[in-house]
């Protein structure tokens, strides 16, 4: 089992940059396929970025592309995700989630384990 705690939202405003870290519990990170999704207010939670257990396969929603990085640092049981450009409907709470899966997995259904949100509010 691994426990996820993510950090470093905040008020920023728009074209600004942050970076969302997320830390780990546990000595097998490196087994764990990892994710970002945020859910707005009213919306459902959405899929933003995911990353493999080595951090060789990258995919992002295309409302990111460009603008978001996902990178993981297994050393320290830590994913991050850095966001340029920061836009007012980025607003949202992120989530950090972990699968056992192998791969790159897209689908909230494919996420057993996640943390407690981290807000991010983009506004002038």
């Amino acid at each position: 089992q691994v426990q996820l705690v993510e950090s470093g939202g905040g008020l920023v405003l728009p074209g600004d940059s942050l970076r969302l870290s997320c830390a780990a519990s546990g000595r097998t990170f490196s087994s764990y396929s990892m994710a970002w999704f945020r859910q707005a207010p009213g919306e459902e939670r959405e899929f933003v970025a995911a990353i493999s257990r080595l951090g060789v396969s990258l995919y992002y929603a295309d409302s990111v592309k460009g603008r978001f990085t996902i990178s993981r640092d297994n050393a320290k049981n830590t994913v991050f995700l850095r966001m340029n450009s920061l836009k007012p409907e980025d607003t949202a709470v992120y989530y950090c989630a972990a699968s056992q899966g192998s791969g790159v997995r897209l689908s909230l259904e494919d996420y057993a384990y996640w943390g407690q949100g981290t807000q991010v509010t983009v506004s002038s």
